[in-house]
């Protein structure tokens, strides 16, 4: 899945996790939710970056034919502006791998996939002001890039043709998200079921989170890092307290 914005590389990195810890208290409630097991500093071979563990309960957005439970260790690292995610438990496997680069979407097989393994995947576009691509029960016009206008930055609205506008003005920040997402469910009947629901899924997690991100850019423009890490700290208690509370709150894939 690929998608554009009008933004830095590294100025993406803390939007995203601003906008990860926002949306982690919107979805939290109700004994599901998401569980902050390790948020810390890691250092590697000479790589530095932030290493998450995170349990997610999310019983509510599965279809009724299964339901599945989410365990996502993920590391961040800018640069070289590498994410992964990954669960794998018995005959089920998921594994979502992001490299953020400052283009157009317009590298193809950015991930070095060999030639065998790149013939099966299928791009799928992302364009975060399409309103086609949303949803009607997951619609907010305030989370909508084609309408919202940044006060801090004069970014937005994204017209229709925004893309091929950004293009063309070399001066103005861009990038790309290119996420590969792969989905194993081995079960006799339900394979082909699942993995298609669960890529769907993915998709429309993928597009709500990233229209919220750009949408809520003047509430994290002016962050540091400091200010971040800071707020993960107090989101995670405040996520401890709410998956204990009788409310619960997000998006439910039933109603798709």
């Amino acid at each position: 899945m690929v998608m554009m914005f009008v933004l830095f590389v590294l100025q993406y990195q803390v939007g995203q996790l601003f906008s990860v810890a926002e949306a982690s208290k919107n979805e939290t409630g109700g004994g599901e939710g998401i569980e902050v097991l390790k948020n810390e500093p890691y250092e590697k071979d000479g790589e530095k970056g932030q290493y998450t563990h995170k349990i997610y309960h999310l019983k509510r957005y599965v279809s009724q034919f299964t339901q599945i439970f989410y365990i996502f260790s993920s590391v961040i690292s800018y640069p070289p502006c590498s994410f992964q995610n990954e669960y794998m438990k018995d005959n089920f496997f998921i594994k979502i791998e992001t490299w953020h680069k400052p283009d157009l979407g317009t590298q193809e097989n950015v991930h070095k996939l060999d030639n065998s393994t790149w013939q099966n995947v299928t791009v799928v576009p992302i364009d975060i002001a399409d309103r086609s691509q949303v949803s009607s029960v997951d619609f907010k016009p305030e989370e909508d890039p084609a309408i919202f206008k940044s006060v801090k930055t004069g970014r937005g609205p994204l017209g229709p043709s925004w893309k091929k506008e950004l293009a063309s003005k070399t001066d103005c920040p861009r990038m790309c998200a290119y996420k590969l997402v792969t989905v194993k469910f081995k079960w006799w009947g339900l394979q082909t079921r699942v993995e298609n629901f669960i890529h769907e899924q993915e998709k429309r997690i993928f597009t709500n989170f990233h229209r919220q991100l750009f949408c809520w850019i003047d509430k994290w423009v002016e962050l540091t890092m400091d200010d971040i890490r800071r707020m993960e700290a107090e989101t995670q208690k405040e996520l401890d307290e709410l998956r204990k509370q009788g409310e619960v709150r997000g998006t439910s894939a039933a109603d798709e």
